[in-house]
């Protein structure tokens, strides 16, 4: 997901987009840990992706205040 979709998205979608990517992140790593992935670099991949999420929520509460 580029940054131009995530600022597409309202508030509440983000805030339920990053719990959702959060709920799947952890699941990756309990997976990768049990049996290596494939490809590992995913995990970092949605680990990058939760930090733009969480950046653009910032960004728009502290425009907000």
């Amino acid at each position: 997901m580029k940054i131009a979709e995530i600022r597409e998205l309202s508030t509440k979608e983000l805030l339920e987009r990053v719990d959702a990517e959060v709920v799947a992140y952890d699941q990756k790593k309990i997976n990768h840990s049990i049996s290596p992935m494939d490809n590992p670099s995913q995990i970092k991949q949605q680990r990058r992706l939760i930090a733009r999420m969480k950046t653009e929520l910032r960004q728009r509460e502290l425009n907000n205040k």
